[in-house]
Order: C-alpha cells, then sequence, then structure tokens
C-alpha cells in the first residue's frame, strides 16, 4: 500500500482540531510513556463516572426507526451496495419529525464458508468517512478469510462525509486556516489565532445549522443500533480504528447485551479530560518523533544531522523557527510556513512507512523547496490537488467539541499550560497546546463530559494498544482494556497508529481468529 492511501487511512486526530488530545506529562525530552499503576507517574486519574446503559426495550417513539428496512442499490463502485438510513436528529425527540440521513455501504460476503454476519468498521477522525474507508481499503484490504465469512459495511456518522456533513469555510478560507500561526509570539498573533478560531466555529455554525448539535458520539453509537437492527443481526460485530474505538465502545456501554465481536484498534480513554488527552497525545507524538530521528540518524541523509536525538529535536525546532520568520515557496504560488511544516512532519509520525518521504521533504526543505513537505500537510488535512477539501477537518471538531468540555477557554489558560506541553514533546508541544484552544470558542455547549465505559455483560472485547503509537498512546488502550469488564489488552511493540492489516502477522492472525471463531486473545498477549 502507498504511503500516501495509508497517511489518508490513518490519519485519527487532526493538528488544529480539538482532539489533538494529548499526553501524559513526561521528563522533559520525548521519551515513550510508561506506566506504573493506573495512568503511569504525572497523570491525573480519570473520573469514576460510568456510562449506564440504555433501557433494553425498544422506546415507541423510536420503533419506526428500528423498524425501517434498507433499499440497496448500485453505487458507482463495483462489487458495493449503497443504502440510506434515518435517524432522529434529536434521540430526545425523536417524534417531532426532523430525521439525518446516513449513507451506508456493504460488500456482501463471497464465501468459501459459512456466511457470520455484518462486520461493521469505522476508521476514526472524529470525521473520517467509513464508507471511503470501506470501499477503498477493508472491503478490499482486510484478510480474505474475514472477508470471505463477513458482509463488510460501513455507516458514515452524523456529520461525515455522505451522512449530513459539517461545513465551515470556502477552500479558500481553509487555506487561510491552516496556514495561521499556532506559536503566537505576541499579543498580534494571539488575536489573530483566536479569530481564526471564531471565524471557523462561526462559519460551522451558518453552514451546518441544526445538526451541529446532534453530532456527538452517543448519537452515532444509537444510529448504529439502528443500523444493526437494520441489517438483521442480533448482535453488532465491529473493527474500530483510534476514534473509532470511542465510538464502538460507547456502542457497547449503552447496548452491552448486543455486543457480539468487537475490536478496538488504538484505544481511546474515555476517562480523561481533554486536556490530559491533548497532554498524552503530545506525547505521544513526541515518542513517534524519537524513534523517527533514531532511525533518521542511522542512515547517512539524515537532515536532522548525525549527533543525537535531542540535537535533531533541536535542529527542528530551529528550522520550524526559521520558517516562522520567512515561509518558503512551495510551488503553485503556494508556501510552506511553519503551521504547515509541522502539519507534514506530523502527519509523517502516523506510520514509520512515511519515515523514508519526511526525510526527502524535510531536506527539500530545508534547502529551499517546500512542496513535498506541503502535500504530507495536504494529504493530512484532506486538500485534494484541486485545493477543496473533503469534511473531515470541519466534522472533527464539530464532534470533540460536543463530546468534552474545551481544554482551555482563553490564551491565557493556554501560556498556564504550555510548559507542561513542551515537557511532553519539546519539538511539537507549543503548537498542540495552542491548537487544544479552538473548542473555547465553539457555538454549541458540549453535551458530554469524561466517564468510564464497563459494558458489564458484553461479550469479550479485544482492545489493541501500539506501544508507540502517536495519536492513541498505549496507556489508553491499557485504561480502555481495564475499564471494560469483558475487555482483553493484545499489545503489539511497534511503531505508527493501530496495528491490525499494517504488517504484523501476529496481530492480524490474533484478531482474524478472533472474528472468525470468537476466540478471544488472553489478556496480555504480545506481538513485535
Amino acid at each position: 500500500m502507498d504511503t500516501s492511501r495509508r497517511l489518508r487511512r490513518t490519519a485519527g486526530a487532526l493538528l488544529v482540531s480539538a482532539l489533538l488530545l494529548l499526553s501524559g506529562c513526561s521528563s522533559g525530552a520525548d521519551t515513550e510513556i510508561s506506566a506504573s499503576g493506573p495512568g503511569g507517574p504525572g497523570r491525573m486519574p480519570g473520573t469514576s463516572e460510568v456510562l449506564k446503559p440504555l433501557p433494553a426495550a425498544v422506546p415507541p417513539a423510536l420503533k419506526p426507526y428500528y423498524e425501517q428496512k434498507l433499499r440497496w442499490r448500485a453505487c458507482g463502485v463495483a462489487g458495493f451496495q449503497c443504502a440510506t438510513l434515518k435517524a432522529p436528529l434529536d434521540y430526545d425527540k425523536p417524534d417531532e419529525g426532523r430525521d439525518v440521513r446516513l449513507a451506508v455501504s456493504r460488500k456482501k460476503a463471497a464465501g468459501p464458508g459459512k456466511r457470520l454476519g455484518s462486520l461493521l468498521v469505522n476508521p476514526g477522525g472524529p470525521g473520517g468517512s467509513a464508507v471511503g474507508y470501506l470501499q477503498s481499503y477493508a472491503a478490499v484490504g482486510y484478510p480474505e478469510p474475514v472477508r470471505a465469512r463477513y458482509d463488510m459495511v460501513a455507516v458514515d456518522p452524523r456529520g461525515v462525509a455522505r451522512s449530513e456533513p459539517v461545513k465551515c469555510l470556502t477552500d479558500r478560507a481553509m487555506d487561510a486556516y491552516t496556514q495561521v500561526d499556532i506559536t503566537p509570539d505576541d499579543k498580534r498573533e494571539t488575536g489573530a489565532l483566536v479569530a481564526s478560531y471564531k471565524k471557523f466555529a462561526e462559519g460551522c455554525e451558518r453552514h451546518t445549522g441544526d445538526v451541529l448539535g446532534h453530532v456527538s458520539t452517543t448519537e452515532s453509537a444509537r444510529d448504529m443500533d439502528l443500523l444493526r437492527e437494520a441489517l438483521g443481526d442480533e448482535k453488532l460485530t465491529y473493527v474500530g480504528a483510534s476514534y473509532g474505538t470511542f465510538l464502538g465502545a460507547t456502542y457497547a456501554g449503552l447496548f452491552p447485551d448486543r455486543v457480539g465481536r468487537m475490536v478496538f484498534d488504538g484505544g481511546m480513554d474515555p476517562s480523561l479530560s481533554s486536556v490530559q488527552m491533548n497532554r498524552d497525545q503530545t506525547a505521544g507524538f513526541g515518542t513517534a518523533f524519537t524513534a523517527f530521528a533514531e532511525d533518521c540518524l542511522r542512515g547517512d541523509d539524515c537532515p536532522l544531522g548525525d549527533k543525537s536525538v535531542d540535537d535533531a529535536r533541536k535542529r527542528l525546532r530551529a528550522f520550524f523557527e526559521k520558517l516562522d520568520a520567512r515561509p518558503v515557496p512551495a510551488g503553485n504560488g503556494r508556501e510552506l510556513g511553519e503551521s504547515l511544516a509541522t502539519t507534514g512532519v506530523i502527519a509523517a509520525m502516523y506510520d514509520e512507512g512515511a519515515w523514508p518521504r519526511l526525510r526527502m521533504a524535510l531536506q527539500s526543505a530545508m534547502e529551499g523547496r517546500g512542496d513535498a513537505l506541503l502535500q504530507l500537510a495536504d494529504l493530512y488535512y484532506e486538500r485534494d490537488e484541486d485545493g477543496s477539501y473533503e469534511n473531515l477537518m470541519y466534522a472533527n471538531p464539530a464532534v470533540n467539541c460536543l463530546d468534552l468540555p474545551a481544554s482551555f477557554t482563553s490564551p491565557e489558560e493556554v501560556r498556564k499550560h504550555t510548559a507542561s506541553f513542551r515537557r511532553a514533546s519539546p519539538v511539537f508541544g507549543e503548537g498542540l497546546a495552542w491548537s487544544a484552544l479552538n473548542c473555547a470558542y465553539w457555538p454549541v455547549e458540549p453535551t458530554g463530559k469524561p466517564h468510564r465505559i464497563e459494558a458489564k455483560g458484553a461479550a469479550p472485547i479485544v482492545v489493541i494498544g501500539t506501544t508507540r503509537d502517536p495519536a492513541t498512546p498505549y496507556i489508553w488502550s491499557r485504561g480502555l482494556a481495564g475499564q471494560l469488564s469483558s475487555g482483553t489488552l493484545l499489545t503489539y511493540d511497534g511503531d505508527g497508529h493501530t496495528a491490525y492489516g499494517r504488517g504484523s502477522a501476529c496481530v492480524d492472525q490474533t484478531v482474524n481468529t478472533y472474528l472468525l471463531q470468537g476466540k478471544p486473545p488472553s489478556d496480555g498477549t504480545k506481538c513485535t
């Protein structure tokens, strides 16, 4: 699989979006997060509040939604069918008649072997198109024995891609937004960053309307139960990556008796506050950069020098500061400044297969040609060659800002926490701290808060944690698996974001055995 496709597939957190969760404070270097007891040193414990399951009986007002029939049709991609699922805009007021229409796609099991039902997949984000992921990867790239036995199915969550998409800015305005300085040096630059967040939020409210207040993870999880029923499945079988683990865990918490075989790859810990998650993720990207730098320094063409990881950090930080003062040309009338360069480097942290490309892009940018590093940033933002943007960057903060209270409410709060973010990652910390400010100006009040998910009574659930995952740090998978009453942790000792289908025969065989035979691995199983 080429780097571009893998980056599009695995990108799960967004640089200027609220989820830029992040980091258990480290000792001041980009070191791997360790854990001593629940949470590890220097981390605040998560909340003790537990997500309560919904009543088993379907409320009368929701019965029409549970009784709907999907009308499958050809949808322009060979081998796939598409349909539309209706859900109430507001589950608290389902009889008011305002519906959302959700895009569904499937590729039917072709055999050999007995069909096992539907396998619902979600790639994360929030904001990643599950339908796009299904059609471009999961239904053609998952291991063949799994695809043979399951109908491969996806639904774009509300607010995402083909399902009542959140809209915020024109493409030109989005270009400007991605270039705003995220390491403000003075009052003027701070004001410009705050103004950009406000303009973004106002645009989302103006162009999206009342859907903006109803794109929470809880609502999308309830939509998945409507789909389960419409597919004719008694239990929900599911593979979710990155944010998709939070979506799947929320489903399990709300409907534990309807859980089938579930895999959460790159777990998120729902018990943590937004600021704790942002610091955790900052440290995760710091850990990934350390691994990249060590790999880079082993060669004779490393653009970050030939001395040490600490020296490599200093050189990259100095390069970002240079771009902050004077961007370099990047072709087609565009420029590469600090913000886009940082995004490009972070994009390559998701997949170690992108490291050679990053080395070349950094070398070129340091020589005054920014186009290669800008292309990595464009992949991250889902900006097409014609300058248009997909919906990912708009749906992401829309979901995140509903799911949790804002990390920070003012620039003053950011400044109080900047030092801890720098300790988490000297390279990325300051920018990621300021990126966590955007939900402070969101036009819709949050409806969620940190909570534990236990899903008591659910069938076994497999949580996969990658030890040097930048976007969903390993400690989150440990936290999620520990909360789930039937959770079992599968550890992959490796680099990159998520593990299933990324080259580990051990991980793939373990997950396939579970999906096909219902046999989960022993808790604590490790793959390398």
